[in-house]
């Protein structure tokens, strides 16, 4: 079984809910714990029936993300691992952009709850595969700790390209080193030469990997011979 963080606690969720919209959850609720088989079919209509935008009391939590974490959680202490994964592959291939981007948000809560419990690195990297700026920002999120340093580098890049801020991207600090101020600085470079304003996020990618050098002798060693 598989433990998901969720993006927001029950009671907050319920709160944001009308009498109707309540009910209609619990419902989902309720079909999805008699058979977990039956998420791909209610997934795509939770928000329909819940509904959608700024969830109060969190800090930019959406609610048809909050209530679609929930429902996967749900699921996923009732199957197993592999099962889930193939469930949220399925999920992700047919959904939407927000389901899509709740897809990534599960991903996320299960890094965040239990590492090492299920790696779902190839959908990551179709989202950042995309010029969806929603979906690249999830991507960066904490099951990007998964990526190998070099998709990781990318996906950093793939921020900068589309306007997401790399202060959504996962280990920044931890992971900025000297090959991703060098990919930085040619697309910095690239953009100057083409008259093109440099995003500002651009500065400060290049601090997180000044601060990494500095800190890590190896990569002194490197930048030094």
């Amino acid at each position: 079984m598989t433990a998901i963080q969720p993006l927001a606690d029950h009671s907050v969720i319920e709160a944001a809910l009308d009498d109707g919209a309540r009910e209609r959850w619990h419902a989902l609720r309720d079909e999805v714990a008699a058979d977990p088989a039956r998420l791909g079919r209610v997934f795509p209509a939770t928000a329909r029936r819940t509904g959608r935008g700024p969830l109060p009391g969190t800090d930019g939590v959406l609610l048809e993300d909050a209530v679609r974490v929930e429902l996967v959680a749900l699921a996923a202490s009732r199957i197993e691992s592999d099962a889930l994964l193939d469930e949220l592959r399925e999920l992700y291939r047919y959904g939407d952009s927000d389901e899509k981007r709740a897809v990534l948000q599960v991903l996320n809560g299960i890094e965040a709850a239990v590492e090492g419990a299920l790696d779902g690195t190839d959908i990551v990297l179709d989202a950042l595969r995309t010029n969806d700026t929603r979906l690249v920002a999830a991507a960066m999120g904490p099951h990007s700790d998964r990526l190998d340093d070099d998709s990781w580098r990318q996906g950093v890049l793939k921020c900068l390209f589309t306007g997401v801020l790399v202060a959504s991207v996962t280990g920044l600090a931890r992971r900025a080193d000297r090959q991703l101020a060098e990919m930085v600085q040619r697309y910095q470079r690239e953009r100057e030469a083409a008259g093109r304003d440099v995003p500002l996020d651009v500065q400060v990618v290049l601090d997180a990997c000044a601060a990494s050098l500095e800190n890590d002798p190896d990569q002194r060693q490197q930048k030094d011979s």
